[in-house]
């Protein structure tokens, strides 16, 4: 299959089922194709991914919610101030809250279905 055409595809996908802005300017290139998600939305993915890897083994603690934070901070002040974040910034404080999320859905769904 065409590259261009696997790109294309998975542009469109994301950009319908992930609800990201998939700006240039915000996303990371290879080979001179833009990842179909964001940087933000990269590392969000990244965060669910390693989540699901690990929690099976680990108990993780309520206090991993303080990782949902540093997106959250990010973000905010980038919104409401001329702070411009980085990619490098994004994709890190995604992939934290990416990772805190589903760490914590895992955990409420674990004490939902062991009651």
């Amino acid at each position: 299959m065409n590259r261009d055409i696997v790109w294309m595809r998975s542009m469109e996908l994301c950009a319908k089922y992930c609800s990201c802005h998939q700006k240039p300017e915000r996303s990371f290139f290879i080979y001179g194709y833009q990842f179909p998600l964001c940087a933000r939305c990269t590392g969000i993915a990244i965060g669910h991914i390693i989540a699901l890897l690990i929690v099976p083994f680990h108990k993780f603690k309520y206090s991993i919610s303080i990782l949902l934070f540093p997106l959250a901070i990010d973000g905010t002040i980038q919104y409401f101030t001329p702070y411009e974040s980085n990619n490098y910034k994004r994709v890190i404080t995604g992939t934290l809250y990416g990772f805190a999320f589903t760490s914590i859905s895992c955990r409420i769904i674990k004490t939902i279905l062991h009651k």
